[in-house]
C-alpha cells in the first residue's frame, strides 16, 4: 500500500467513523426543554465536536490499523471475494 493509499483509507474511516460517533450522547434542544427560536426541536443543545472529533480520530486509528496490517499482509485479497470465479486464475 502506497503513502498516499494509507491516507485515503485512513480519511474514509475517519469519516465513516464520525458519522457513527456524531449522534451518539447527543441531546435535542426539544429533550432538554429549551427550544432556540427558529431552529428546530431535533437540533443538538450542545454539540460537542471537539470532543467527538478527538474520539473519532483514536477509534479511526485503531480500525485503519487493523485493515492496514490486513491489506499489507495480504491476509485477505481480492481474490477471497470472487464467488463467482470471474477473475483469471493465477499463473
Amino acid at each position: 500500500m502506497s503513502i498516499t493509499a494509507g491516507i485515503v483509507l485512513f480519511v474514509v474511516i475517519w469519516f465513516m467513523t464520525f458519522f457513527v460517533v456524531l449522534p451518539l450522547r447527543l441531546q435535542t434542544q426539544g429533550e432538554a426543554g429549551a427550544v432556540v427560536p427558529g431552529t428546530h426541536k431535533g437540533a443538538p443543545e450542545e454539540h460537542n465536536l471537539r470532543r467527538k472529533a478527538i474520539i473519532t480520530t483514536l477509534a479511526a486509528a485503531v480500525i485503519w490499523g487493523i485493515v492496514a496490517t490486513i491489506i499489507v499482509t495480504g491476509a485477505i485479497s481480492v481474490r477471497d471475494f470472487d464467488w463467482f470465479n470471474r477473475m483469471p486464475p493465477l499463473e
